[in-house]
């Protein structure tokens, strides 16, 4: 999995266009393997992040919950918790 697309599901407020587009521009770029694609390769990169991107949004549009949606700073708050946890306090 790959660590720099985070949770976009059951959120107040919901995820952002631009949030979707990065974590497809993430996972196309896990798959491909390439940060930056090559020439060669970048009609094939960039139609790839569009359509995942499109897949992702219906995705989440079409999921339910039954759960409150979860607070982004709270989730944020946690986040750097167990970070500072696993990692230690960073100055």
């Amino acid at each position: 999995m790959c660590r720099n697309i985070k949770t976009l599901f059951n959120f107040d407020p919901p995820a952002t266009d631009e949030e979707i587009h990065a974590a497809a521009l993430q996972f196309v770029r896990k798959l491909s393997g390439f940060q930056k694609p090559s020439k060669a390769n970048e009609a094939a990169f960039r139609k790839a992040v569009d359509e995942v991107e499109v897949v992702a949004k219906q995705l989440l549009e079409s999921l339910v919950s039954n759960a409150e949606p979860r607070n982004r700073e709270t989730e944020l708050e946690r986040a750097r918790a167990r970070n500072a946890k696993r990692f230690g306090s960073r100055a």
